[in-house]
């Protein structure tokens, strides 16, 4: 099984994985965020973009990894991972489907200026990262669009990531 934690900067997903791993028995976190280090090591580069998940093989190889470590140690995987193109979602679920992994999608989501203010107190990236920022639009719009239809989603503005993990631990058994 993969528990996939979505949404944009600042909504607690890596903090909250950590939480989720102690959590479900036998689970292990992924972070498809090497996938993509890896495609930007390859010299000379692949073609320019702003995102890795924007290259095609970047989709693909999060699916075959995921598939290749469950295949090798059982459990579950857990994904904290932004993804906010609809049709990206879409080529990583049907490609975990197509091996008959079942995914349990969870977004976490904050208000604005909770998300704001989190990005500015950012101990690991910096305050305001502009990185981060750039994202609250295009998280905001896919979550109006289809994402928060797409997944259940934990709104974390009052909850610590303690408490977020702890409620998807708990839907996931359940």
């Amino acid at each position: 099984m993969i528990v996939w934690l979505n949404g944009t900067h600042g909504a607690g997903k890596t903090t909250t994985s950590v939480h989720v791993q102690q959590l479900i028995l036998g689970s292990r976190v992924f972070d498809a965020e090497k996938v993509g280090e890896t495609l930007m090591d390859i010299t000379p580069g692949l073609p320019a973009t702003d995102n890795f998940q924007h290259w095609p093989p970047w989709r693909s190889l999060v699916v075959e990894t995921a598939r290749r470590v469950l295949d090798y140690t059982g459990g579950t995987l857990v994904i904290p991972m932004t993804v906010l193109v609809e049709q990206y979602w879409r080529e990583i679920s049907s490609g975990l489907a197509q091996h008959a992994i079942p995914v349990r999608h969870f977004v976490l989501h904050a208000d604005q200026d909770t998300l704001r203010a989190r990005i500015a107190g950012d101990t690991v990236l910096g305050p305001n990262s502009p990185f981060r920022l750039r994202y609250l639009k295009p998280y905001a719009e896919a979550a109006r669009t289809w994402l928060h239809a797409e997944a259940e989603v934990v709104d974390t503005t009052r909850l610590t990531p303690a408490q977020t993990a702890l409620q998807i631990a708990e839907a996931v058994r359940n």
